[in-house]
């Protein structure tokens, strides 16, 4: 198994994705809790087109430039206690769910939408939930079920839709270019 290195490719990718990310977390819906953003379909296709390693470099570096200021969370907040509120947990998870997502797409023998959507779905917005639920409850002192109820079940309908285009777009951007397709 080849090491993949952080090449000029590999770090413009993971910049571009940073990018999209920041830009996906400013079309919201706000809700009491926790908005409805772009940004677990962004989640999604980083870990799908540039696998593990470089996509949870990317995620990590998003965090990073929250951590710093950077106003690129969803509606332009930005600084560590943005990063430590209620919403903690959903981003602080992205680059294990990333990882996750990129380490199972890297060890798919076929990529179809169905393995696709069930590698999103699993590998990423179940983990995602789990770390923002239990986030949620610890910050705010919420119970568990108040927590899925307003951390949970406002998104479930609308990331199962993004899990499939996810899918159908991870797969048109492979068919166009072939050499991004991540490798194990």
């Amino acid at each position: 198994m080849s090491k993949r290195v952080l090449t000029v490719r590999n770090m413009a990718l993971a910049a571009m994705f940073t990018a999209l990310l920041a830009i996906s977390g400013q079309i919201r819906i706000p809700l009491e809790l926790v908005p409805i953003t772009l940004q677990t379909l962004v989640v999604m296709l980083t870990g799908s087109l540039l696998g593990a390693r470089i996509g949870a470099i990317s995620m990590i570096v998003f965090i990073l430039l929250v951590a710093f200021g950077a106003p690129i969370l969803s509606g332009g907040a930005g600084g560590l206690g943005a990063l430590l509120g209620p919403t903690g947990g959903y981003v602080l998870s992205w680059p294990l769910a990333v990882w996750v997502i990129g380490w199972l797409t890297e060890r798919a023998p076929r990529l179809r939408v169905w393995n696709l959507t069930l590698i999103h779905l699993l590998g990423g917005v179940l983990l995602v939930y789990a770390a923002g639920v239990a986030w949620l409850a610890h910050v705010i002192g919420l119970g568990w079920k108040a927590a899925v109820l307003q951390g949970v079940l406002p998104f479930i309908a609308g990331d199962v839709a993004k899990a499939v285009v996810a899918s159908f777009v991870t797969l048109g951007v492979i068919r166009a270019y072939p050499a991004i397709r991540p490798r194990k």
